[in-house]
């Protein structure tokens, strides 16, 4: 939201020297624009993708390289395989997340919104929960 964006993006002022600076860079301007929420958009777009890059680099690192073992104990005996035994673990969970997900998406869409999202953002009204 416009005044969500503008309360969040002000705190960078709080940073000595640079604040107002870094405010104005992030804001595209003098103050919370289209250029600000394109830019808030594209972050959160790209975000996930940077995380997931980032997951399967440090797997092939983990992979490589191996993992160490801080108890000391080196058996074999003592190892469980991975599939199927954690993979059908974690695709239940990962399942049960999503079909809640997807119930929560279907039948109760604005059931996490706020009412006030709903009202056009004008910069020269602010409102009274952030006064």
């Amino acid at each position: 939201s416009y005044w969500g964006a503008t309360v969040i993006t002000s705190l960078l002022t709080a940073i000595p020297y640079i604040g107002e600076m870094l405010v104005h860079w992030v804001w595209g301007g003098y103050s919370v624009s289209n250029a600000t929420l394109v830019r808030f958009y594209s972050f959160h777009f790209i975000l996930p993708f940077i995380i997931a890059a980032f997951s399967v680099v440090h797997l092939l690192f983990l992979h490589e390289t191996g993992s160490n073992n801080p108890l000391g104990v080196s058996s074999n005996s003592v190892l469980i395989r991975f599939h199927p035994f954690y993979t059908s673990k974690d695709l239940v969970g990962f399942l049960g997340l999503f079909f809640i997900l997807m119930w929560l998406v279907c039948f109760f869409p604005e059931l996490l919104g706020n009412v006030n999202n709903w009202i056009p953002a004008d910069p020269m009204k602010t409102p009274l929960h952030i006064e």
